[in-house]
C-alpha cells in the first residue's frame, strides 16, 4: 500500500512539474510587434481607365454611280491611294426594258431627222428663189438642227445604257475612283460580284473603304457615374494592346449627349484625338485603353489604403494610433479622393501620428523552413 501511495505522489509531482514547464514555455513567447507608418504629403490623382479602340478619324466608303458587275480591281487592301486614283471598273449589264426604250427613241429621232432634212432642203430652194420669207427659212433650219441634236442625244442615251458612259472618257461612271487620299482599309467585293449604284433610294454597294491612318482617334465608352466629371479638351493617355511599353498623348474632343444602356448600366461614347509619331505604325481597329485624370490634388496628406479599417456597424473608416504606452487607440478619420493605392485624409490625423499596420502577414512555418534551407 505504501508503494502505491508513493507512486501516486510521484505521479502528482511529475504532473505538476510538467504543467509548470508547459505554462512557462507558452507564456515566454514575445508579444506581437506591429509596424507603424506616418502620413505623407503627396500629389494624388483619381483616374479612370476607359477601354475602346483606335480608329481613323474619317473613313470614306467608295460606292459606284452605276449598277453592274465588277470587271477589274486595280488596288488591294493596304495600298496607298490619292484622290482620283482608279480603284475598279464596273461592267454594265443593261436593263432590257431601258435598252428597248432607248433603241425606240433613237429610231423615232432618225425618222424625224429625215423629215426635217427634206423640209429644210425644200425651204432652202424656195428661199434662194425668193419665194418664201427669211423667217420661214429660219424656222425650217431650226427644226432641222433640233432634229440632229435629238438624234445625237438618243445615241448618247443608248450608249450610256449599254456601256455606262457616253464616250468612254476617264470620268466614265464605270470607272470607280478614290474620292480622298489615304490607305485602302477594306475591299468587301471581288471581281465578278454584282454591285448596286448609290442613289436617293439606295445606299449602294461599297467598293472600297479609304482612310488616312495619320489621323487617328480613340473611341470608347464611360459610365454615367463618371461622364459628369469629363470636360472637352482634357488630356488622355492612350496605351495600345498591340504596342508594348509606349504611351500616346491624346485630347478629349467629344462626349455623347445621349447614353445607351448596356448590361444594366448607361454608357456614353467619347472620342479623343490621338497624337501619333512616326516611330510606330498604327493600324485601324487596335484595342486601346485611355487613362483620364478625373480629379487631382497637390500636396495633401495621404496614407496607404492598407492602413484603413472599417467599423462593422457604421462602415466608417478608422485607424489605430500608437500611444505613449505602446498600445493602440482607435481614431476615426475623414477621407478624400483615392488613387487605389493611397487615399487623402481630410480630417482626423496629424503629420507625426504613428499608424498601426494592422494587416501585416506573418511568415508561415513552410516559409521559415524555406528561408533556413536557403
Amino acid at each position: 500500500m505504501k508503494i502505491l501511495k508513493y507512486f501516486a505522489i510521484a505521479l502528482l509531482v511529475l504532473g505538476a512539474v510538467f504543467a509548470t514547464l508547459y505554462f512557462i514555455k507558452t507564456n515566454s513567447k514575445s508579444l506581437v510587434e506591429f509596424d507603424v507608418q506616418s502620413p505623407e504629403t503627396k500629389t494624388i490623382e483619381k483616374k479612370s481607365v476607359v477601354t475602346g479602340t483606335v480608329i481613323p478619324e474619317d473613313e470614306v466608303e467608295i460606292k459606284p454611280q452605276i449598277s453592274g458587275i465588277i470587271e477589274k480591281l486595280y488596288v488591294e487592301e493596304g495600298d496607298l491611294v490619292t484622290n482620283g486614283d482608279l480603284l475598279a471598273k464596273v461592267k454594265v449589264v443593261p436593263n432590257e426594258q431601258a435598252l428597248n426604250s432607248a433603241q425606240g427613241r433613237l429610231s423615232n429621232t432618225l425618222i424625224l431627222l429625215k423629215n426635217a432634212e427634206v423640209e429644210f432642203k425644200r425651204n432652202e430652194t424656195l428661199f434662194e428663189k425668193e419665194i418664201i420669207s427669211k423667217q420661214q427659212y429660219d424656222n425650217a433650219k431650226l427644226n432641222y438642227d433640233q432634229a440632229k441634236q435629238n438624234v445625237k442625244n438618243a445615241r448618247s442615251d443608248l450608249q450610256i445604257i449599254k456601256l455606262g458612259s457616253a464616250g468612254g472618257s476617264s470620268i466614265a461612271n464605270t470607272n470607280i475612283r478614290a474620292t480622298v487620299a489615304g490607305t485602302v482599309l477594306e475591299i468587301p467585293v471581288k471581281e465578278g460580284d454584282q454591285v448596286i449604284e448609290s442613289n436617293t433610294f439606295n445606299a449602294g454597294t461599297t467598293i472600297a473603304t479609304v482612310a488616312d491612318l495619320n489621323k487617328m482617334i480613340f473611341e470608347g465608352k464611360v459610365d454615367e457615374a463618371e461622364v459628369a466629371k469629363l470636360v472637352i479638351g482634357m488630356p488622355l493617355k492612350v496605351t495600345l494592346g498591340a504596342v508594348q511599353d509606349k504611351e500616346f498623348d491624346a485630347q478629349l474632343k467629344f462626349i455623347a449627349p445621349k447614353g445607351n444602356e448596356e448590361q444594366g448600366t448607361v454608357q456614353f461614347k467619347i472620342e479623343g484625338d490621338v497624337y501619333l509619331d512616326n516611330s510606330v505604325f498604327i493600324r485601324a481597329g487596335y484595342s486601346a485603353n485611355a487613362s483620364l485624370v478625373l480629379e487631382k490634388k497637390d500636396s495633401v496628406m495621404v496614407i496607404s489604403e492598407a492602413l484603413l479599417q472599417f467599423d462593422k456597424i457604421t462602415n466608417k473608416p478608422f485607424v489605430e494610433l500608437k500611444n505613449d504606452k505602446g498600445n493602440y487607440d482607435r481614431k476615426d478619420i475623414e477621407l478624400g479622393i483615392s488613387d487605389g493605392i493611397n487615399v487623402e485624409v481630410v480630417k482626423g490625423l496629424n503629420r507625426d501620428d504613428q499608424i498601426k499596420v494592422w494587416n501585416k502577414t506573418e511568415p508561415t512555418k513552410i516559409g521559415e523552413e524555406a528561408s533556413e534551407n536557403k
